[in-house]
């Protein structure tokens, strides 16, 4: 499924080179100052979840505004995946599921 060009936003080449740039500057600003900031912050049951917690957060994000402008098939995917990774706790058995109902999908249904 293919979005509508009317409601793309559209940037020209110098904005987006600005938009990574700066997304380039903020990650490299944050991975530097981390070290120094979890000097000074007690390593705590809480912190460490929260740690934790971090790296699934962006993936969900990441997912999800995927998802976004996506068909059937791709939501199909991540919803046995999630299901499959709720029922045996393995990413990766969760990841094959995924991947082998979209490949289904895209090869039975076209």
């Amino acid at each position: 499924m293919t979005p509508d060009p009317s409601t793309v936003l559209a940037l020209d080449r110098d904005s987006v080179w600005l938009i990574i740039a700066l997304v380039a500057c903020v990650t490299l600003t944050s991975r530097l100052i981390g070290p120094f900031i979890m000097r000074v912050v007690p390593i705590t049951g809480r912190v460490e979840r929260f740690l934790d917690g971090v790296a699934v957060s962006v993936i969900a994000a990441l997912v999800a505004s995927s998802l976004a402008g996506q068909g059937e098939r791709e939501m199909a995917a991540v919803g046995l995946a999630a299901l499959v990774m709720i029922a045996t706790r393995s990413p990766v058995a969760a990841m094959v599921a995924g991947i082998a109902l979209g490949a289904g999908w895209t090869y039975w249904l076209g």
